[in-house]
């Protein structure tokens, strides 16, 4: 006899806080666009059969796209359940929550031959449309804790000084982590490629839900784009709110930072051409043709100086804002100063 084979978002993201496994039974398209964080990829169909099925529904309506899933599906059945059980085992036997987009014949087929075979399974209600409603909601809403920014030109160390924070166990919202992208014109080097838009506000709402409202975490200030990435509006208004930590350094000191954000610079050579182009327009010919004869000729470090005071910081110097602790890192007290900064703006009332 069946159990229950259901179960309400809520409870589903509850489960899957204490450590229960999220089944996405959509496409590997599907799936690539976006998905509940956590979750793996266990499709009903492929890519080109779930295009059959659809196009089977408009021709000749649900009782035969019907028959045709069917007749595609069963004999995956135990392969199906090899891969659940696969990763069920490997997360330590716990309990299996099985999504679709809506809540449908997809999850719904998943989840019976599971429990057939002896597993937790239950189905999300709502599937993951549902899901992609609370996140929309959330940012909506925007009920979460101060976030203390960390502001300066490039090259400060920012990220660097954040990872530090975090390490130390101070609560940090690595915005430029869950964008795969470091936020500026060869932010992308060297990196996997960007989540999608879906994807990163997924991952942005399971980093933010973690910030109670009466608490707070350090953020980089970022514009709204984060590489080809939009920051919801509410958690970029968010960003704007504090006085900020305005982290300043000496040219040499940036130089120094940037070349180590650039370990595998000489292999990347090449793609440091189409953005340095790209900056042709801003800069003029000359410019850019003095950046492209320096990266011909592996002259890094004055690469990375020429950017800095040719594009850089003519670029953002405008953006300082007003509201500001400014803190010399490159000084030995640097990092105990900012410290102290963090203690000082949290003793403040909240903006």
């Amino acid at each position: 006899m069946f159990e229950e084979l259901t179960v309400s978002l809520d409870k589903a993201l509850a489960l899957r806080d204490q450590g229960a496994l999220l089944v996405d039974t959509r496409t590997p398209a599907e799936f690539a666009e976006g998905s509940i964080p956590g979750a793996v990829n266990v499709p009903i169909f492929s890519d080109a059969e779930r295009a059959e099925v659809g196009t089977l529904y408009k021709c000749q309506g649900r009782q035969a796209a019907r028959r045709l899933g069917v007749r595609l599906v069963s004999p995956k059945i135990p392969e199906l359940i090899e891969q659940v059980e696969a990763a069920w085992g490997a997360a330590g036997r716990v309990p299996i929550v099985v999504f679709c987009w809506r809540g449908g014949m997809r999850s719904k087929a998943l989840t019976s031959f599971l429990q057939l075979a002896g597993l937790p399974a239950r189905q999300l209600i709502g599937g993951h449309k549902a899901f992609r409603a609370q996140v929309r909601d959330f940012f909506e809403r925007g009920e979460w804790g101060r976030l203390l920014v960390l502001r300066g030109l490039t090259g400060v160390g920012k990220t660097r000084q954040l990872l530090e924070l975090a390490a130390e166990g101070y609560p940090v919202l690595d915005l430029e982590g869950l964008a795969g992208h470091r936020g500026s014109a060869f932010g992308g080097l060297g990196l996997a490629p960007q989540p999608s838009q879906k994807q990163f506000e997924s991952l942005l709402w399971d980093a933010l839900r973690k910030i109670p409202p009466e608490g707070y975490a350090l953020a980089e200030g970022e514009s709204r784009h984060i590489g080809r990435l939009i920051l919801p509006l509410k958690v970029y208004e968010a960003l704007q709110k504090e006085t900020s930590l305005w982290v300043e350094a000496s040219l040499d000191y940036r130089a120094r930072v940037i070349l180590e954000d650039y370990p595998a610079r000489d292999a990347l050579r090449a793609a440091f051409i189409p953005p340095i182009k790209a900056l042709r327009q801003r800069l003029g010919g000359d410019v850019v043709e003095r950046f492209l004869g320096l990266l011909a000729a592996g002259e890094w470090e004055a690469l990375a100086r020429e950017l800095m005071l040719r594009y850089y910081d003519p670029l953002y110097s405008h953006t300082q804002p007003e509201r500001r602790i400014v803190i010399a890192i490159d000084e030995p007290e640097g990092p105990a100063r900012l410290r102290q900064a963090i203690a000082e703006l949290l003793a403040r009332p909240p903006a």
